[in-house]
């Protein structure tokens, strides 16, 4: 199985000061893969020795099957307008479910917020 999803999706993060673009969902037969950009890019993406942003997900698909961050990559996008990555979550998510719920959690210090998107997936062809 690999479906592969456009769900383009924007809303504001950490107080509004930046904003957070779904790119694609990418899934795989172990796991699933949300590539984004935050524009502008995070603060220590930008500086190195700025406090750092930690990001990670959890899931649930309209089944109910419940989904753990797997890990993901970060990095100054090539024109250093933006971040750019991913982050992953596992298992894989079954070819009969039709939404997948993500909870985004970003922690800066002691900030921590949450913010939650669904994601329609495809029907696998």
């Amino acid at each position: 199985m690999n479906r592969r999803g456009n769900p383009r999706q924007r809303f504001a993060v950490l107080g509004g000061r930046h904003e957070f673009e779904v790119l694609a969902l990418e899934q795989s037969q172990e796991s699933f893969t949300l590539h984004y950009s935050v524009t502008p890019p995070l603060p220590d993406d930008q500086a190195p020795l700025a406090q750092p942003v930690y990001m990670w997900l959890e899931a649930v698909d309209d089944l109910g099957n419940q989904y753990t961050d797997f890990g993901g990559a970060r990095g100054m996008s090539p024109d250093g307008s933006r971040t750019e990555g991913s982050l992953s979550g596992r298992p894989a998510v079954p070819s009969d479910s039709r939404s997948l719920t993500v909870r985004l959690v970003f922690m800066n210090g002691t900030d921590e917020s949450g913010y939650d998107l669904t994601i329609p997936l495809p029907s696998e062809s």
